[in-house]
């Protein structure tokens, strides 16, 4: 009976890895229709009494401006073209951070924000930081830094039912995710940590100083090359 159970968990997760691998492959090459997040506040407006709805419209990378692409690296993640994935030194200093008592910080990268957002339930856990790593891992062999970006800017929550570079920057600045300037970009990077709180515009005292915060970032970052990258094919 014994020897049975165990056969069957083998398979399960045998089983898993294979569908974990096949959806990172596909995901390579296809859009991301939908993801986990988009369907649980969906339920969530739906138990509230409200619509089902969500913004997101999948456009390809060449047309999201280099200023959004860049604006979220200056904002969210400064060694993403340097890393494989995890950015140790910022993890570190994460530690270090928490164990003195300070406000409790984070350290994730764009690759596992797309890990998690792509394949994942956002609630924290010690198994969904363990499936993150995995996937982070698998994303990171598989896509290139370009994908990753592309990927990310098409799944991140960018406001209320609002998916999406192509969505966002239709919803604050009533343009394409092509047209936008350094400072429109800007705007909405800064809301990233919380979506659901900030506003890209009309902007708050907070906001607008982490607008300008991330302008001047993008100034000294410099030009966006994701082939300076060991870039997989």
């Amino acid at each position: 009976m014994i020897k049975k159970l165990f056969k069957f968990i083998f398979k399960c997760i045998l089983w898993l890895i294979v569908l974990s691998v096949a959806m990172v492959v596909l995901f390579k090459w296809v859009p991301v229709p939908i993801t986990p997040l988009m369907v649980i506040r969906g339920v969530e407006e739906y138990q509230k009494g409200n619509k089902m709805t969500w913004e997101h419209d999948w456009v390809s990378i060449d047309d999201i401006s280099k200023n959004l692409q860049l604006a979220v690296i200056c904002s969210e993640d400064q060694n993403f073209l340097k890393h494989n994935g995890f950015d140790i030194k910022a993890i570190e200093k994460a530690i270090e951070n928490n164990k003195k008592g300070k406000r409790i910080k984070g350290a994730s990268t764009i690759s596992q924000q797309t890990a998690k957002n792509v394949f994942l339930w956002p609630n924290r856990s010690w198994l969904r930081k363990g499936l993150e790593t995995y996937f982070t891992f698998l994303i990171e062999l598989t896509w290139s830094k370009e994908r990753i970006m592309e990927v990310y800017l098409n799944s991140i929550e960018m406001g209320k039912g609002i998916y999406g570079a192509e969505a966002a920057a239709r919803y604050w600045h009533n343009k394409s995710a092509a047209k936008l300037s350094a400072m429109e970009a800007a705007s909405i990077a800064a809301i990233l940590p919380n979506p659901l709180k900030y506003r890209a515009q009309p902007a708050s005292n907070y906001i607008a100083g982490r607008k300008s915060w991330i302008v001047r970032q993008m100034g000294y970052f410099g030009r966006l090359d994701y082939n300076q990258t060991n870039e997989k094919k």
